[in-house]
């Protein structure tokens, strides 16, 4: 079946590509050259992933908590989030602070560790082939994420970066906070002041997590646990999740030495 996508994508060229006709209106008004639409959408890599319908049908978020607890509060997360907070401590104590908000630094590192495991994961699918494939073979996705496409597009076309060259999950996030494209463009921050906004700087994605939870309700007092779990919530929309994020913070804060 991938074979038989790739071949149909090669075949129809450029002007015939179905996924490209459906964004290509959306990619030019948003900036996007058609030079570098013809150049990402003429890619031989281009892969149509067949098991990713599958992922969505099964999400690790639809597990029992004791289930889901298992894969992501686990000792080798918890020491993994030890080694990473005392490698990065004045970066997590200083970056989680915007605003006059002081978002806790442990539930950032949470957020990290299940996230990407500290960096250690970056995914297995290229961006531009998760997202082209939710278009292509999953109707009640394809909106949303040929909207996650031309801006995905958009962010390479903006850094000069092919499409093809960064790594994901099967959703379509990426880099250490695993931000779809949308969520990149509007909570991402230059953390370092170097001028770019970095999915793989570490002063990036403190900084980018910390506006995420602050712009969606964490408080100003940082002691309301209801807003704190709303913060949380919206960045997976998942109770499995949040309850994840709270734990495993909890047990590395109170192993830091």
């Amino acid at each position: 079946m991938i074979l038989f996508f790739t071949f149909i994508i090669t075949f129809f060229g450029f002007n015939e590509d179905p996924v490209l006709k459906d964004i290509y209106d959306q990619a030019i008004k948003k900036g996007i050259p058609e030079t570098f639409l013809k150049r990402a959408f003429e890619e031989q890599k281009i892969v149509v992933h067949k098991k990713i319908p599958g992922f969505f049908a099964r999400p690790y978020e639809k597990k029992s908590w004791d289930q889901y607890k298992k894969i992501f509060v686990t000792k080798k997360r918890i020491d993994g989030g030890l080694d990473f907070y005392k490698k990065n401590r004045d970066k997590l104590n200083s970056l989680t602070v915007r605003d006059g908000i002081n978002v806790d630094p442990f539930i950032v590192l949470s957020i990290i560790g299940i996230e990407s495991n500290y960096g250690l994961n970056k995914g297995k699918y290229t961006v531009f082939g998760a997202l082209y494939t939710q278009v292509l073979l999953m109707p009640k996705r394809s909106k949303w994420a040929k909207r996650q496409l031309v801006d995905f597009l958009l962010l390479c076309y903006q850094d000069n970066l092919s499409p093809h060259s960064i790594q994901g999950s099967y959703a379509g996030a990426f880099g250490y906070g695993q931000f779809i494209p949308s969520s990149f463009i509007s909570y991402s921050v230059d953390g370092n002041s170097d001028g770019k906004r970095k999915p793989y700087d570490w002063d990036d994605v403190i900084a980018s997590i910390t506006n995420y939870l602050i712009k969606n309700g964490y408080p100003s007092e940082g002691d309301d646990d209801k807003s704190i779990y709303k913060s949380v919530f919206a960045y997976n929309h998942a109770d499995n999740y949040v309850k994840a994020v709270l734990a495993l913070s909890q047990e590395i804060k109170k192993n830091i030495n």
